[in-house]
């Protein structure tokens, strides 16, 4: 494909540090595999990133959006073969969740390089208070995004409902990085440096969105509780 040019990777110096080092890696890989394989090669990119967490969506998916502003690739094929590959990996982790059990599933994520057990913890607690809303919104928060998979599989969560949460959410993060790729053409490593703006906002709607779920329930309750006292003060009223 003529869309790879020297020019895209980040270029660095010795006294830079080793992770913006691993993520210059990790561009040159995936170019090489969408070249290679095309939009097969985007999805399974993004299978990869949801099967180990540290590989970033954030830099993979705005090379796939670059890709398709020099016309080697279609924008809506690239945004359906990464939700593809989205989905993929997160059933992929929900069945191992399922299968291993929690304990034999959390000593087995503690091997793996840069997934630490306070991200686990965290993602356990997270699912446990929130349940399915966390599945849809955890993908669009770096590594929780991949780790949700597992508690929902582990508590055997309705997989029709586990399938679509996972489709809508990684659809709408995947078409936010495609597109920013897409139109910041040979600048589109800046989506990378914004992907913890969005992280923040979406953990901020998740907020609001309980918050907003608790005094609903809440105000219910008190109507509720107001009507039963009616009927115990006036009889007449039943």
């Amino acid at each position: 494909m003529s869309w790879r040019l020297q020019h895209m990777f980040w270029t660095l110096d010795a006294s830079e540090d080793a992770a913006a080092a691993n993520l210059n890696v990790i561009a040159e890989w995936a170019i090489g595999l969408i070249e290679w394989l095309g939009l097969p090669g985007v999805a399974i990119a993004i299978a990869l990133e949801n099967l180990i967490p540290p590989l970033p969506s954030e830099v993979i998916l705005p090379i796939a959006g670059f890709a398709t502003s020099k016309g080697s690739l279609g924008l809506i094929p690239v945004i359906l073969w990464a939700t593809l590959g989205s989905v993929v990996g997160a059933l992929a982790l929900y069945l191992i969740g399922a299968w291993l059990g929690r304990q034999r599933l959390r000593n087995l994520l503690v091997k793996v390089p840069l997934v630490s057990i306070d991200d686990v913890n965290n993602t356990e607690r997270w699912f446990d208070r929130y349940g399915k809303f966390t599945v849809f919104f955890g993908r669009m928060i770096p590594v929780f995004r991949s780790l949700i998979s597992i508690p929902a599989g582990v508590t055997r969560m309705k997989l029709w409902i586990f399938v679509a949460l996972t489709t809508a959410g990684s659809l709408i993060w995947n078409t936010i990085f495609v597109l920013a790729g897409y139109f910041l053409g040979e600048n589109w490593a800046l989506a990378e440096e914004y992907a913890g703006v969005l992280q923040n906002a979406v953990i901020v709607i998740v907020i609001a969105a309980v918050v907003i779920l608790v005094a609903r329930r809440v105000l219910i309750l008190i109507k509720r509780n107001k009507r039963n006292k009616r009927k115990v003060d006036d009889p007449s009223r039943e």
